[in-house]
């Protein structure tokens, strides 16, 4: 039985399941993480708290099961935050274990003190203070319900003089799954949206994460259709591969095709996407959208028909009501529009023995040529998720995770450290921007400590890229993006790890070869190009004006040469 509140918290995580907690130890945390030694569960020491939230938040999207992450009190549990607003975000279940000062000292200004009850609440569902035993059992249970139930983050601020007094009414530690309920529209809205997709002649599908468990039911409903399908980035996990209806993405990162199959189209059907670019929206066509949460509906763009419900069991619903159409020149369209950009694209990753630098594309190209057919790859934010998304092939074994909703730097080899613990056996590779890699680089040293062999791949351009970008087509100079960088192959050799550094494309693929093969965590630095143009799919003419007058005042302020390099970078291949 257990004799004090922290061993009552320990018994009931394992009850819960709960396998690993990811943070760094702190004296709040001293009796918590004592009565952890005796169970199972294993302590996860990172470097940054930050990394703790990423890592929970990525080991809970890929195992669909609660996970959990602990801070110690200030500073310590405020570290989580960004990782936590993460986790939110991608509505997966994580718990935060929030250590506070000294219960007789709160709100007296001591040292340390912050009030997480109130930082924590808007990236949480349920966010609460435990100040005496007895309250303990039911938060705790009523947090993990409520991340599990909610899909989210719960969180549970915990002083560290509570979790060592005695626990009152102790009981042995119990756990009830629960298993999640099948939603389904009522049957008169499915009538109406069968009637609608029977009288449209030409129909789009935008598939989103929502379609993780609808592959099938899709697939289907496009041939009954003859519908091309759009994917979100979170959704390219679930559609895209062996699709033939598959016409790419649309926004910032994706295909001319997938967003002209969406301007083009009489009707859009929105399924489990909360897709946030309203400037890629149809402004003429019908809008239809099933999601299971009914606070999404018409959120991004107008609506004429929202059903709430489970995308598979809606569709499986739906599908007998429809008329198979047998008119498919619109697909047919939007199939040779998409061949096109692909070709297009595929003609932008080439690497000539000997030419330097290389192209970013053709970097994405050999890793998904060298990678595992189940590899799991996490993707910095910014140019690297346009590469992983253009590039990447996800042949239904593999996943991509990235940070398309909260879209925060440096979240990729925190996920790759929180898949490849629940993933022992499993390759996982992180595809880390230079910038990203930096802001978080102390953690690859939790790779060797925790004997993780994650690889690490850096797409070293010495720039933050995206936001150069986004300067030159608002028209600004570009200040602050230039990046003085290190050999990072060096950095991770004298780190224990292996190294690898590639400057000609020649070398590319015998050393991502090496290093996926190493038996261990591995690091290959490869130098790409600066002044690789991202053009998305739509450009909007205050773009084009504004790269007209970053090009104006380049040359007026003696910065020509950045013209030149562009030109040769992105024209002249």
């Amino acid at each position: 039985m257990p004799e004090r509140v922290a061993d009552q918290m320990a018994q009931m995580l394992v009850a819960a399941g709960v396998k690993r907690i990811w943070g760094i130890v702190g004296d709040s945390l001293n009796g918590f993480t004592e009565a952890l030694r005796s169970t199972d569960i294993r302590w996860m020491h990172v470097r940054h708290e930050e990394v703790a939230g990423f890592a929970a938040g990525a080991e809970a999207q890929m195992t669909g099961s609660l996970a959990v992450c602990a801070g110690s009190c200030g500073p310590g549990n405020l570290h989580l935050i960004n990782g936590l607003f993460e986790c939110h975000r991608n509505r997966v279940p994580v718990l935060a274990i929030a250590a506070q000062i000294p219960s007789p000292e709160i709100g007296s200004g001591y040292f340390q003190e912050t009030h997480p009850e109130i930082l924590f609440r808007e990236c949480s569902h349920y966010c609460e203070f435990i100040s005496q035993p007895a309250q303990m059992p039911r938060v705790l249970e009523i947090a993990m319900r409520t991340a599990i139930e909610k899909g989210g983050v719960a969180v549970v601020v915990l002083p560290g003089d509570v979790g060592l007094r005695a626990a009152e009414n102790p009981q042995p530690a119990r756990w009830t799954p629960v298993l999640a309920p099948t939603v389904l529209p009522p049957a008169a809205e499915t009538e109406r949206l069968a009637q609608m997709l029977n009288d449209a002649e030409r129909v789009t599908l935008l598939c989103g994460a929502g379609c993780a468990d609808a592959r099938d039911q899709v697939l289907e409903l496009a041939g009954t259709l003859k519908a091309p399908i759009v994917h979100t980035f979170r959704g390219k996990d679930f559609v895209e591969h062996d699709n033939p209806f598959d016409v790419g993405m649309t926004g910032l990162i994706g295909f001319s095709s997938g967003y002209h199959a969406m301007l083009d189209c009489d009707l859009l059907l929105m399924l489990g996407t909360d897709f946030p670019y309203r400037q890629f929206y149809p402004t003429t066509a019908k809008v239809a959208q099933i999601d299971l949460r009914g606070e999404n509906l018409g959120r991004r763009t107008r609506i004429d028909l929202g059903l709430v419900g489970d995308v598979a069991a809606t569709l499986s619903a739906l599908l007998p009501k429809l008329v198979k159409k047998s008119a498919d020149a619109f697909l047919t369209k939007a199939q040779a529009h998409y061949r096109n950009s692909r070709k297009g694209l595929d003609e932008l990753a080439v690497g000539e023995p000997g030419r330097e630098p290389i192209h970013p594309q053709y970097l994405a190209k050999i890793i998904d040529e060298v990678a595992a057919s189940d590899a799991v790859l996490t993707c910095d934010v910014g140019e690297t998720t346009v590469w992983a998304a253009r590039y990447l092939h996800l042949t239904g074994g593999r996943r991509l995770l990235g940070s398309p909703l909260h879209g925060s730097m440096a979240n990729a080899l925190p996920q790759a450290i929180g898949v490849q613990a629940a993933f022992p056996g499993r390759q996982v590779i992180s595809m880390s921007g230079d910038g990203g890699f930096t802001m978080l680089m102390g953690d690859m040293l939790s790779l060797r400590q925790l004997k993780l062999p994650v690889k690490i791949v850096v797409f070293n351009n010495g720039l933050l890229g995206f936001v150069d970008m986004e300067m030159k087509a608002a028209g600004f100079l570009n200040v602050g993006t230039d990046l003085d960088n290190p050999d990072f192959a060096k950095i991770a050799q004298a780190a224990g790890m292996a190294g690898f550094r590639v400057e000609d494309p020649a070398d590319l693929k015998p050393a991502l070869q090496h290093a996926f093969a190493h038996n261990g965590p591995a690091l290959v630095d490869v130098v790409t190009a600066k002044m690789e143009l991202v053009m998305p799919p739509k450009i909007q003419a205050e773009q084009a004006l504004g790269f007209s007058l970053y090009a104006a005042k380049a040359i007026i302020n003696g910065r020509g040469t950045e013209l030149i390099e562009l030109a040769r970078t992105s024209l002249f291949r």
